[in-house]
């Protein structure tokens, strides 16, 4: 089930935080720029991974860190044009087979809670009205909660 939230989604009790990125992506933006500063050795492992197998658009990678922490990167967005590049925008193609894949992840690891921010909408360059749908159809009918950062708020703590 679906329920919006405003707050911190860093301060999230869920246990695992989706976020939408780009395939070789710097994490320099946004909601990903503070997930690299919090888990350095996500982003660490995200470029290794990145290296090592070249993810498209429209997959995902689940990173396991210390504590339990889970972190799921969607590739949403297009990758750079060039090696170091500023990452493409996010598109709806590429946003439909990430929840998808989503849906299926939380079945296959037996989340139980999850939490995302407006998917693609920041950094992504989505309209919250094409996106939500889209979470509507394949988060929705999910038995557990998924928490939608609709509202961000710094340092505060979401009530989940």
């Amino acid at each position: 089930m679906l329920k919006e939230v405003a707050g911190d989604i860093l301060l999230t009790k869920a246990e695992a935080l989706a976020h939408g990125v780009a395939p070789n992506d710097n994490f320099a933006n946004g909601l990903a720029l503070a997930l690299r500063e919090r888990w350095p050795a996500m982003y660490k492992d995200f470029r290794h991974y990145s290296q090592t197998f070249t993810p498209k658009t429209g997959e995902l990678w689940t990173w396991a860190g210390v504590g339990g922490v889970r972190i799921v990167n969607l590739y949403t967005q297009e990758p750079a044009a060039s090696h170091g590049g500023k990452p493409g925008r996010a598109t709806i193609e590429n946003v439909n087979h990430c929840l998808k894949a989503l849906c299926k992840a939380i079945e296959t690891e037996k989340f139980k809670t999850v939490a995302l921010p407006r998917l693609a909408t920041g950094v992504g360059g989505l309209d919250w009205k094409d996106v939500k749908p889209l979470m509507e159809k394949h988060l929705g009918h999910l038995s557990i909660p998924v928490y939608v950062y609709s509202t961000y708020h710094s340092g505060v703590q979401a009530e989940e």
